[in-house]
């Protein structure tokens, strides 16, 4: 295939992977998989293998990003990861034993609903309020949203990122940018997981496809980390939902295409 048409499509993949990385801690696999699927015809497996792999370094320089301006809560933030990833495996189990073709669209739909609630209604939480919170219920909270978190994930095999962003500003009472630092920094391991296990199954992916999208996923989600850790609240609220409802949107219309 043409090396100018696959650059050009992991282009587009690699802005809206990386803008909804950097700003909401959104998986870059919910908009570069049916990126890849749809107009380069790759087959799912690996198109998800790549978009994870694209995910991992986009996550960790977002983290690296939120965390140098002190918007990233590591300790809660590993023990939420502890058990994202073994309920993952949880809910996978549960997924295999029961027949599941309702939910495809559920990380969709779950995308933009989120990124109309952030327009509509931001989130305000200060850092003051979240420093009122005991340690013992912020770890418990962490522990049983990170258990929901990879539960879903497991079964639907998506909507991790979204569902992550919703539990640590609506459950755990995080300030936006924090929410968004913490949920990246767990995503750059799952993502990894996840990276590994796909190639180790399914062997090497098309490596123009793979250095294209990491490089311009990276990029985006660099560029839009920058941008998150300087705005306001009210400002990151509102670009935080019109790039969330763009994406969903977008997101809807590849997969009409397919």
């Amino acid at each position: 295939m043409n090396l100018l048409i696959k650059a050009i499509v992991c282009f587009m993949a690699g802005i809206g992977a990386g803008l909804g990385t950097g700003f909401a801690g959104m998986s870059a696999a919910a908009v570069i998989s049916p990126m890849l699927i749809t107009f380069l015809g790759i087959p799912a497996y690996e198109a998800v293998g790549i978009a994870l792999a694209s995910d991992v370094l986009a996550s960790a320089v977002s983290a690296y990003t939120y965390g140098k301006n002190k918007n990233l809560d590591i300790r809660n933030g590993l023990v939420m990861m502890a058990a994202v990833l073994l309920f993952t495996l949880v809910g996978s189990g549960a997924a295999s034993r029961i027949p599941n073709t309702t939910m495809g669209s559920f990380s969709v739909f779950m995308t933009m609903l989120l990124g109309i609630k952030f327009i509509v209604k931001p989130v305000m939480t200060t850092k003051e309020a979240m420093a009122d919170v005991s340690v013992r219920k912020r770890i418990i909270q962490s522990i049983v949203c990170g258990a929901m978190v990879g539960f879903i994930c497991g079964f639907i095999g998506a909507g991790g990122g979204m569902m992550m962003l919703l539990l640590l500003t609506s459950v755990l009472g995080y300030e936006l940018k924090t929410a968004v630092g913490t949920s990246v920094f767990i995503m750059a391991f799952t993502a990894l997981t996840g990276a590994v296990s796909h190639f180790a199954i399914g062997g090497m992916p098309d490596l123009w496809c793979l250095i294209f999208c990491v490089a311009f996923t990276l990029l985006w989600a660099r560029i839009a980390a920058l941008f998150a850790n300087k705005a306001s609240a009210k400002t990151l609220n509102r670009a935080v939902g019109i790039v969330l409802t763009v994406l969903g949107a977008a997101i809807l219309a590849v997969n009409f295409l397919k």
